[in-house]
């Protein structure tokens, strides 16, 4: 004990006087104690935060509905417009392919325009594509529509995350980054909840009562974008120091935070500007936009060793998302059930929608724990529970297959909560985490096009789930399928293990700081993390220890 003051206090006072640059003295000890006691204070619920993330993430309905529905209506374009399999291979997964285009633009524009009216354009895209597709008059137009949107999507996918992180301060930041992934699975709600209440319909008119309902979400989020602030990293970028600042005072936990943040990322800027010169490019060149000179070959084809290290865990997530077949899973759900052996149209569409609830409810509940329980161990559990779940479903519509009677319905039965189980082990971790991870690993320099590029792969390989389901299925068949969807969630078990960093609490600029660490043995100047360099000295073994978060294994 010094001065009434326990061990344990004290080590946690030193620890504060370490990052503080401060000498250890006994009489600091009731001034330092007043801080941790404001540090681990609970932050008030900042509701200008919340409501500049819900608004954000109305985008990310345009996906989730178009997912939801599409399931169904399908079921209807197939009778009235006589397509076969491969058509409806080709209508469902155009839009994740045609995705990559609107992700590619997405960061590009956003750096142009800001953040803000990008999302706008995304909802008039879709809600351009939503409005063919209701009227098309044959396949040909209906996938002219279905482009359209693809398009809005890709660009509503990359935006809203990337928007939610730069406004979010850290206590926050995992909570908020969650959201787009809530709407998404509430927009794949809606849609289940669409197909079943307009399956009465005539098949000519259902699916274009379906489809059309999908003009009303872009139309609503082109009203909120009014009423939306920008990005302060944007404003920062095009020199709007001032609004910069009454953004950032509004949504950070505290004036000093809002200070805190706005001076690192004036620091990039002048470090930016300092690089300019030596190199001696212009001065007009803005440095921090991401369409600026060198970012792609950054990016792509000469990325730092952290910057590679931030791409393997960004896309590895992405990738492993949709490998694991979720897409395959929500948009075949009919086939799944009706291989199950439910024969009933409004039983199959009733199963479908009681699956859609499911998700929803655990992408909610993921919410709520994703900043107190942390990332890795979300997507641990996640990765197995899916494991586990999509072998159980396999093994289930096996036994149905060679099954009658009682036990038939069983096993029918357990099929559903099968597939339920996996759609919600899916929603707690691989559902939004890796949206979370793909907005606050990068620096602000790289963000907007990286997660441009994650997207794109996330997009890329939920368009050969859903392009191939249908004749994969044929090959191997359905249960084969879910076996051959099973051992890509164990791979990715192991992925998450290995390779993926605890980021829950941290700055984006501290994450960034872990990765270079981690690459180079060395720390660096807040203004050279934010531009993704990592040019400094070797940083103290206690100090990398006490960045590095004791439950990565990266």
């Amino acid at each position: 004990m010094l001065g009434g003051v326990s061990e344990m206090e004290c080590r946690s006072i030193y620890k504060v006087l370490d990052n503080l640059g401060a000498q250890r003295s006994e009489e600091d000890f009731i001034t330092v104690k007043e801080v941790l006691a404001m540090e681990t204070s609970k932050p008030k619920r900042n509701m200008y935060v919340i409501a500049c993330a819900v608004l954000a993430s109305t985008n990310s309905v345009l996906l989730g509905y178009d997912i939801g529905v599409m399931s169904g209506a399908v079921l209807f374009i197939r009778k009235d417009l006589d397509i076969k399999d491969l058509e409806v291979e080709i209508l469902i997964g155009s839009l994740n392919i045609i995705c990559l285009l609107g992700a590619a633009l997405a960061g590009k524009t956003s750096d142009a325009v800001g953040r803000r009216w990008t999302m706008a354009l995304a909802a008039l895209i879709f809600f351009v594509g939503a409005v063919v597709m209701s009227l098309a008059p044959s396949f040909a137009w209906l996938m002219v529509g279905r482009l359209v949107a693809g398009m809005g999507v890709g660009y509503a996918l990359v935006i809203a995350p990337v928007y939610t992180a730069e406004v979010a301060p850290a206590s926050t930041r995992g909570t908020l980054t969650c959201f787009p992934e809530i709407f998404i699975n509430l927009g794949i709600l809606l849609g289940y909840v669409a197909n079943y209440a307009f399956q009465g319909l005539p098949a000519h008119y259902s699916w274009r009562v379906m489809l059309g309902m999908g003009v009303i979400p872009p139309f609503f989020i082109g009203v909120f974008v009014l009423f939306m602030p920008e990005s302060p990293r944007w404003l920062i970028m095009k020199n709007r120091n001032e609004d910069a600042m009454k953004v950032l005072l509004r949504t950070s936990d505290s004036e000093a935070e809002a200070e805190e943040r706005l001076a690192q990322i004036m620091e990039g800027i002048q470090y930016a500007q300092k690089n300019l010169k030596k190199g001696g490019q212009s001065s007009e060149v803005d440095p921090l936009k991401s369409e600026g000179e060198g970012t792609w070959g950054e990016l792509i084809f000469k990325p730092t060793l952290t910057i590679r290290r931030m791409l393997m865990v960004g896309l590895g997530v992405q990738f492993f998302q949709q490998a694991s077949g979720i897409d395959a899973t929500v948009y075949y759900s009919p086939v799944t059930f009706k291989k199950a052996g439910i024969k009933s149209q409004n039983a199959i569409l009733g199963a479908t929608m009681a699956m859609g609830f499911v998700k929803t409810g655990f992408i909610v509940l993921a919410a709520f724990f994703i900043d107190k329980v942390g990332r890795r161990p979300l997507l641990l559990t996640s990765t197995a529970g899916s494991t586990l779940s999509l072998a159980g479903l396999a093994l289930c519509l096996i036994v149905v297959g060679k099954t009658s009677g009682s036990a038939h319905e069983a096993f029918a039965f357990l099929a559903v909560i099968a597939a339920c189980s996996n759609v919600a082990f899916f929603s707690i971790g691989l559902g939004p985490v890796n949206w979370v991870m793909g907005a606050e690993i990068y620096p602000l320099r790289l963000r907007a096009k990286a997660a441009g590029i994650g997207v794109g792969v996330n997009r890329l390989v939920s368009g050969v789930v859903s392009i191939t389901f249908l004749s994969f299925s044929k090959a191997i068949s359905v249960p084969g399928v879910f076996f051959f969807y099973a051992s890509f969630s164990f791979l990715a078990v192991g992925f998450v293990y290995w390779f993926v960093p605890e980021t829950k609490g941290k700055t984006l600029e501290e994450i960034v700081e872990f990765f270079n660490i981690r690459s180079s043995g060395k720390t660096a100047t807040p203004s050279e993390l934010e531009l993704g360099n990592g040019k400094s000295s070797t940083r103290p073994t206690e100090a990398t220890q006490a960045t590095e978060p004791t439950e990565s294994k990266a």
